[in-house]
């Protein structure tokens, strides 16, 4: 029985902790998606900035470990929460809401792959102007 309650709790809070879920809830909170998208961003420049400084080997890694993985939840909440859920074909100034999205993605794997601030400039400047078409 502890087996049991030991598995389902490791799914639940696996299941939990990530992104948005994939079933029709109902349950939106578009600005605060919006504002995680803002944060991970933050924290990519974080990372970035840290591995511009002399460290030694094993800070440096432990950055790129938090750079990707905060890229890696940017997308999450790029494809999963706004692609796949919230932006409809047909909706009002789609094509520019995909398109967007799209680029945000492009900046998130350029993230994940380089040290350069001027891509958190374009994510950060990316997530700006979608907030503004989203809501407006």
């Amino acid at each position: 029985m502890k087996y049991i309650l030991s598995i389902f709790s490791v799914f639940f809070i696996v299941h939990f902790t990530h992104s948005h879920c994939q079933i029709p809830c109902g349950i939106y909170d578009d600005q605060a998606r919006v504002d995680l998208m803002k944060e991970h961003v933050k924290t990519i420049n974080k990372s970035m900035s840290e591995l511009l400084k002399d460290q030694n080997d094993n800070q440096s890694v432990r950055w790129v470990i938090n750079k990707e993985d905060h890229a890696d939840e940017l997308t999450d909440i790029v494809t999963y929460y706004f692609m796949a859920q919230r932006i409809k074909p047909m909706s009002e100034k789609y094509e520019e809401k995909l398109t967007l999205l799209h680029q945000i993605l492009i900046n998130s794997m350029k993230a994940k792959q380089l040290v350069d601030l001027k891509i958190v400039d374009e994510l950060t400047a990316q997530i700006l102007k979608f907030e503004d078409l989203y809501f407006n």
